[in-house]
């Protein structure tokens, strides 16, 4: 990348740590031009699609991150095609407004990489994977040190207890998770919200909702503080 060139870039976000760190790490790397942060809606609950985060906090999170809000309302249920159709045209509105790049917080699945990186080819978009390949177990503990913090929103019962959902993303829950379960939960074991961040300009105040299951997922709600 030339002295003078800067890549514009959007950060597909998911309300959780690793969409934050991602934000954190783009910051600090030179030539790069945040213009927003993109994430998909469920529609029919107003909540950010798997992590179940409520549309309010969603927006709370991109103030406190100083950046607008991009997002992609999807239907419920959602079949793989009109995913696809919507995030084409929401590539389409982005490519005319001078987005060259996607940012994603993926860490290792190849898959889920490969179907970003076909995606964003058919789009004229490039895919960015800032925490790509980097150990899990030293990125957790790196997270938490840098004092971002996070709440357990969403678990997989075949995977984690359902005790763990509303838990702090913390020590203490690394400590607890067993052996099999990968510590920044990217084997879809949970999902999380992060309420504060050095991405972020201040922390967003929340309290604990009740514990749901729903279609076969344990759902903690995250309630705005105020």
């Amino acid at each position: 990348m030339g002295l003078c060139q800067v890549k514009r870039v959007i950060l597909s976000w998911s309300s959780g740590k690793d969409s934050a760190w991602a934000l954190h790490l783009l910051r600090q790397t030179p030539g790069i031009e945040l213009l927003g942060l993109l994430t998909t809606v469920n529609q029919a609950f107003d909540r950010v699609a798997m992590h179940a985060v409520r549309q309010q906090l969603l927006e709370q999170q991109a103030e406190a991150a100083g950046l607008p809000l991009v997002t992609v309302p999807l239907p419920w249920p959602c079949p793989n095609e009109e995913y696809e159709r919507l995030m084409r045209d929401a590539s389409a509105r982005m490519l005319a407004a001078g987005v060259q790049a996607v940012a994603f917080g993926d860490l290792f699945l190849e898959d889920i990489r490969q179907y970003r990186v076909d995606q964003l080819a058919k789009a004229g978009l490039e895919p960015l994977f800032p925490l790509w390949g980097m150990p899990t177990p030293q990125l957790a503990r790196t997270m938490i040190a840098a004092g971002q913090k996070a709440r357990i929103t969403c678990v997989d019962p075949r995977k984690l207890d359902p005790g763990f959902a509303g838990r702090d993303f913390d020590l203490a829950l690394l400590n607890d998770l067993p052996a099999a379960v990968d510590p920044c939960g990217e084997n879809g074991e949970f999902h999380t919200f992060v309420y504060e961040s050095p991405a972020y300009s201040r922390p967003i105040p929340i309290r604990s909702g009740d514990v749901i299951e729903r279609d076969g997922f344990v759902f903690a709600d995250v309630l705005p503080a105020g």
